[in-house]
C-alpha cells in the first residue's frame, strides 16, 4: 500500500470507526480525525487543526459534525475542500444525506469542485441510530418518539456504508460517482420499533410527536434545535423510495434490517 496517509474525519463515530478498521486490516496508514483524537485532534470549529491534520495525507473520508444538514455546513466543507487540496489531498470522499438538496447539495458540490478525485455517498438513516446515537436511550426504555409520523425510510446500515467508504478510497472505480445508499426495505418507524421488539423480547413502541414537541424535547436536553428542522425536510416523505448505490458500488444486496436488529440485540446493547 502507499505510504500516504488516509485520514478519516469522525473516526471515532458510527461510520468512522468501521471505515478505520477496515482500512487498517487493508495495511492503510490512517489518521483519525476527531477532537478526542491522541495527536493532532481536529475540529471542524477551529480551523487552526486543519493544517496539522492534513499534513502528510493524500485522501480523506469527509463526515462533518453535527450533521451535514445544519447551516453552514457547505461553506465550511468547501474551505476544508481547499485547505485539503492545497495540503496535497488527491481523493476525498463524502457522507452526505438523502433528500436535502438546499444544505447537503451545496456541501456536495463543494467536494465536486475541490479540484481533487470524489466520490458522494448520499446515506438514508442510518440502523445504527438506534443502538449508537441519541435514540439508544429511548429503545432501552421502549419508547421511540420522533416527529416522523407514518413516513416509510429505506433504513442503511453503517456497516455498508462503510464497505462502499473504503471501495471509494483504497479503488479507482468509483471516482466521480454519487451512489444514494438504501437498505433493501421501506419501513416506518413503526416498523422499526417493531422488529427490534422482536429480536430483544420486550416491547418497543414509535410514538409520533409534532415538531413543536419535538422542539421541547431538544431544549430539555440541550441539543441543537437545528435538528427540527432538518428531520421536517428529511422526514417528510421525500425519502420513501429505495435506491441501488449499494448494488452498484458493491455488486450485492444491501443488509436489511431485521438482521441488523437480530445481531444488535444478540450484544445486549438494547438491555442497558
Amino acid at each position: 500500500m502507499s505510504d500516504k496517509t488516509t485520514l478519516v474525519l469522525g473516526g471515532t463515530g458510527k461510520t468512522g470507526t468501521r471505515v478505520t478498521a477496515r482500512l487498517e486490516a487493508l495495511g492503510v496508514q490512517v489518521r483519525i480525525g476527531s477532537r478526542t483524537a491522541a495527536q493532532p485532534p481536529f475540529d471542524w470549529d477551529d480551523r487552526g487543526t486543519w493544517g496539522p491534520v492534513l499534513d502528510g495525507v493524500d485522501k480523506v473520508y469527509v463526515v462533518y459534525s453535527p450533521e451535514i444538514a445544519f447551516p453552514g455546513a457547505a461553506e465550511t466543507i468547501a474551505d476544508f475542500c481547499a485547505a485539503a487540496v492545497d495540503a496535497g489531498v488527491q481523493r476525498l470522499v463524502l457522507l452526505s444525506g438523502r433528500g436535502d438538496e438546499v444544505h447537503a447539495g451545496g456541501s456536495e458540490q463543494a467536494v465536486r469542485e475541490s479540484g481533487a478525485e470524489w466520490t458522494i455517498l448520499q446515506a438514508a438513516w442510518f440502523n445504527q441510530n438506534f443502538s449508537e446515537s441519541f435514540m439508544l436511550e429511548p429503545v432501552r426504555h421502549g419508547v421511540i418518539e420522533l416527529p416522523a409520523s407514518d413516513v416509510a425510510e429505506p433504513f442503511i446500515d453503517a456497516e455498508d456504508i462503510a464497505d462502499v467508504a473504503v471501495a471509494a478510497l483504497t479503488t479507482d472505480h468509483h471516482l466521480g460517482q454519487t451512489y444514494e445508499l438504501s437498505g433493501p426495505r421501506l419501513l416506518t418507524f413503526g416498523d422499526a420499533a417493531a422488529e427490534i421488539g422482536a429480536a430483544t423480547g420486550k416491547e418497543v413502541s414509535y410514538v409520533p410527536m409534532t415538531f413543536v414537541e419535538y422542539a421541547q424535547m431538544l431544549r430539555q436536553h440541550g441539543l441543537p434545535l437545528a435538528y427540527v428542522e432538518m428531520f421536517r425536510k428529511v422526514l417528510d416523505g421525500r425519502n420513501s423510495y429505495l435506491s441501488d448505490g449499494v448494488q452498484r458500488a458493491l455488486g450485492r444486496e444491501p443488509r436489511d434490517f431485521g438482521d441488523y436488529a437480530r445481531k444488535t440485540a444478540e450484544t445486549g446493547i438494547w438491555s442497558g
